[in-house]
């Protein structure tokens, strides 16, 4: 007889459970609460679908700071080149952009989702959707199943929740699975908002004044309270009317959050609008373009340098004159200019909440989990994959990679422990 295994949650380790479990000899029962699965994988990566990332593993690690480390035993059971296999095998063809990311070549997230779901129909998997889970059934300090809320209970000999933390609500994910970890005796470590845009209360920012302005290729730095830089990005990023956003301003805000646990007074980054080269060699450089035009406003000759709109705030910041001609530049202002391209200053008040972030920092405590199994060492036949965890990554395919990588195991040994 196969060992009947329960997964909730139909978003990407959920899924990804249900197909290792069912490959390995369990009948799987896949219990979703909304109408539809993986809501979540179908609008990642901008709808495309940032399925996983190339780096070498070591790397990969570095790039999801929150607890990554926790993540090498799941790795060695299925890593990002096995997500790359599997998702080939079944037909979806993927291709490398920068940084390693990996997307499908339909551009297309559906095309994943379908893949999914396609094979857990071929495996038998058993859907309930429109379902939503009251709580776990326990008995002699074993998980037995699940109640659903209109009554019914559902028995397994394993159940694997997947059920997301408490970013992006509107794809299911409301939290409701930290209250199940707690029951049984889990701790649930402070949860707050990563990968989220970053707010302020400066006065250009509430005057609207670069609203919309995209940069590319510039560095942002946070730092703490004494001025010391805590982390550095670069990447591309947009001011908005709330403050910044942007792939690079997203991995620094669980660095802000963190500091403004510490110190609930603003944090402090600081823009570089041209990482590629020293204070000194920019100063040198663009004066030498303004002397070559001495008789140009330093507004026109440094136009192909910066962003209109960026260098005329900043020409403003320094109290230089747009118009003015390198004859008549003083000297301490060009240098006060040059000073903010390098390190524009800006206060950062807080974050969007935790309902706007695109992951959930925080979770069930990654002690209380077996890292080889991710099974619960709180109560036999319990298992936990995904975001439900303590563990969080930069956008760019690292949490993906994770969900699926933590799926995988808790599937393939929910699938596998005590089988009969």
């Amino acid at each position: 007889m196969s060992k009947q295994v329960i997964v909730v949650g139909g978003g990407p380790a959920g899924l990804m459970a249900a197909a290792a479990a069912s490959t390995h000899g369990a009948s799987v029962l896949l219990i979703e609460k909304g109408e539809k699965l993986g809501r979540k994988l179908a609008i990642s990566g901008g709808g495309r679908c940032n399925v996983t990332n190339r780096k070498p593993i070591d790397e990969l690690i570095r790039y999801i700071p929150g607890n990554g480390r926790f993540l090498y035993s799941a790795f060695a059971n299925f890593n990002n080149e096995d997500i790359i296999s599997f998702f080939e095998e079944l037909g979806v063809a993927l291709k490398e952009e920068d940084e390693g990311r990996m997307f499908p070549v339909t551009d297309k997230a559906q095309s994943v989702v379908d893949a999914l779901v396609g094979k857990l129909r071929r495996e038998g998997v058993r859907f309930r959707l429109q379902s939503p889970v009251a709580r776990l059934l326990l008995e002699q300090e074993q998980v037995v199943g699940v109640e659903l809320e209109n009554g019914e209970k559902c028995l397994a000999a394993a159940v694997i929740v997947a059920v997301g933390g408490k970013s992006v609500p509107k794809t299911g994910s409301t939290g409701e699975g930290y209250g199940w970890a707690e029951s049984v005796g889990h701790t649930i470590t402070e949860l707050y908002p990563t990968e989220v845009p970053l707010t302020s209360d400066e006065l250009f920012i509430k005057e609207k004044r670069l609203q919309g302005l995209s940069l590319r290729g510039v560095e942002l730095a946070v730092l703490n309270h004494k001025g010391k830089k805590l982390v550095t990005h670069r990447g591309d990023m947009i001011f908005t009317h709330f403050g910044i956003s942007g792939p690079i301003a997203l991995r620094c805000s669980q660095f802000v959050v963190k500091e403004q646990k510490k110190r609930p007074s603003p944090v402090r980054i600081t823009l570089d609008w041209v990482p590629d080269i020293s204070l000194t060699t920019l100063q040198q450089e663009w004066e030498s373009r303004l002397h070559k035009e001495s008789k140009r406003a330093i507004r026109n000759v440094l136009k192909p340098l910066l962003p209109e709109r960026g260098l005329l705030y900043l020409l403003e910041r320094a109290d230089v004159d747009p118009d003015v001609t390198y004859a008549n530049l003083s000297k301490k202002k060009w240098l006060s200019f040059c000073q903010l391209v390098k390190a524009f200053p800006l206060d950062i008040s807080g974050t969007l909440p935790l309902e706007r972030a695109f992951i959930t920092g925080g979770g069930v405590h990654l002690k209380e989990i077996n890292p080889s199994t991710l099974e619960s060492k709180q109560m036999e036949g319990l298992y936990f994959c995904g975001e439900i965890l303590d563990i969080h990554g930069y956008t760019g395919g690292y949490n993906i990679t994770a969900a699926f990588a933590t799926g995988f195991s808790a599937g393939k040994h929910a699938a596998e422990s005590g089988m009969v």
